[in-house]
């Protein structure tokens, strides 16, 4: 106590200029409205930055569950899409093989190579979820991968980033398909392989999954169209495919679960062995 007095003491001088000019600065705003209008928007200004950063430090705590959520969404919104049907060409209804809303897992990559040659994402939804190796992967922008292996929490999806995928896909704005590869030098293109010379072809043309894969539903986006050569060999047509995926950014995506998968199969294999 002997300090405080000692310091008021030392002091007195100052606290007391400092007394008088918080009294003079109080009559000076409560006696000239600009004056006051003036403090009352600095406050303002101060307390609304302080509520700003709370807002945004309380929705970073809850983007999480907002994420989880919006990934629900998005998986029902994309079971419809795929039961639409492609409206460039008429095709028979009993050809439209569509997603219901069960059939699809929603997960979340952990973990995502792209820097060589034979790239593998990690999931974290294995076999508890449904997920099977052979299902395919998709986001919301297009294709993903295709699970390879499989434990009870987790899974590894082969990238379309990856030498050993090869994926069926076709020219959106016509019926031409060929084998979607990947030639290991950009993360951002692929190529679309043995496309027939009569196919027409131009750059930014849409490419998508196509009919014959028992992988992946008809239709989900992949790219667009950036170059096309035509190879000396085949006398085909390979065209570079700009992605519509940024495959090095990857959060949620969503596994489809290829129910008629293996009976399309065991049709197919017992029409060879005829």
């Amino acid at each position: 106590m002997q300090q405080i007095f000692n310091f008021i003491f030392k002091n007195s001088n100052r606290l007391l200029f400092l007394l008088l000019l918080g009294i003079s600065l109080t009559l000076t705003i409560q006696s000239h409205s600009f004056h006051r209008s003036k403090v009352i928007s600095s406050a303002n200004f101060l307390s609304g930055g302080v509520y700003e950063q709370l807002n945004e430090f309380d929705e970073y705590l809850s983007l999480r569950s907002q994420n989880e959520a919006l990934a629900q969404e998005n998986a029902a919104l994309k079971s419809l899409l795929f039961n639409k049907k492609d409206t460039t060409v008429i095709r028979k209804l009993d050809s439209i093989k569509g997603v219901k809303p069960n059939d699809i897992i929603v997960s979340k990559v952990i973990h995502n190579s792209y820097n060589v040659y034979e790239n593998y994402l990690t999931i974290n939804s294995g076999e508890l979820q449904g997920v099977k190796p052979d299902m395919g992967v998709v986001n919301s922008l297009g294709i993903v991968g295709i699970v390879d292996n499989t434990s009870p929490h987790y899974a590894t999806v082969i990238s379309i980033l990856n030498k050993k995928s090869q994926i069926n896909a076709k020219i959106k704005k016509s019926n031409h398909f060929g084998s979607l590869i990947w030639n290991g030098k950009s993360t951002g293109f692929v190529q679309l392989i043995d496309v027939p010379r009569l196919a027409s072809v131009r750059k930014g043309d849409t490419i998508v999954t196509g009919g014959q894969s028992v992988i992946f539903p008809e239709n989900i986006n992949i790219g667009t169209i950036d170059k096309v050569y035509i190879d000396n060999e085949t006398n085909y047509y390979t065209l570079d495919v700009k992605l519509f995926n940024d495959m090095t950014n990857l959060g949620h995506v969503y596994i489809i679960k290829g129910k008629d998968r293996q009976e399309i199969m065991n049709l197919e294999k017992r029409e060879e062995n005829e």
